[in-house]
């Protein structure tokens, strides 16, 4: 395994991951979510038909267009990616998550430029499953593990805000990761092989989540 794709999926990674519950907190405050059981059963729904399978299935394909683009440095190639960050970031029907893709994004991608990794014109303004991508092409890092560890860092980012928001210690949290391994691992291998403006989401309870958060009175997370 690449020490790069490590430092990819790790909690320390500087992208502000750890301000955002993606609804969650909602979930939590409304007693929708309220023990393991619960949050594992909404990690599980979101991994299963939420919108980060559509991202995750969107992963390889962006790779191919970013090393063209790269190849060539050209306006054409250019437009493509733009395409796609315009379509994902229209998936987010909360301005809370919107904003989160694109404040995560451009961190990963000034980080990559900092790494002497930039991408053509130093441009950083791509949403987070762009600047995810580009990670992989830049460390070579093949295209399942790249979309297992987007998934990963998904529910790592979900059970660290579940810490601060549950009577769930660091324990607990690390059996739940372990328990959503193999359904990372089967739907990261089925997501590779799909046309992801095919892929039919239903979570509607997440969307609903996100777009209510910001009427909390008290919250401790962005989204």
């Amino acid at each position: 395994m690449k020490l790069e794709f490590l430092q990819l999926i790790s909690p320390s990674l500087p992208v502000g991951a750890f301000s955002y519950s993606e609804g969650l907190e909602w979930l939590v405050q409304n007693q929708k979510v309220y023990d393991e059981t619960t949050l594992f059963n909404w990690i599980e729904s979101e991994l299963s038909r939420g919108q980060i399978t559509i991202e995750a299935s969107s992963i390889a394909h962006i790779m191919r267009d970013l090393e063209h683009w790269n190849d060539h440095k050209d306006v054409q190639h250019k437009l493509i990616i733009e395409e796609w960050n315009s379509w994902l970031g229209s998936l987010r029907d909360s301005p809370d998550v919107r904003s989160q893709q694109i404040q995560m994004g451009e961190s990963l991608l000034q980080l990559l430029i900092d790494l002497d990794h930039p991408l053509p014109g130093n441009e950083k303004k791509f949403i987070w499953p762009i600047a995810w991508a580009w990670a992989g092409v830049c460390w070579d890092i093949p295209q399942i593990d790249l979309v297992e560890g987007f998934l990963y860092s998904w529910v790592a980012n979900q059970l660290s805000a579940a810490l601060r928001l549950l009577s769930l210690g660091p324990t607990k949290a690390q059996q739940l990761q372990t328990k959503s391994l193999r359904l990372i691992k089967s739907q990261a291998s089925y997501l590779l092989q799909q046309n992801p403006k095919e892929i039919w989401v239903g979570d509607v309870g997440a969307i609903m989540a996100q777009q209510s958060h910001i009427e909390l009175y008290s919250r401790l997370f962005r989204s």
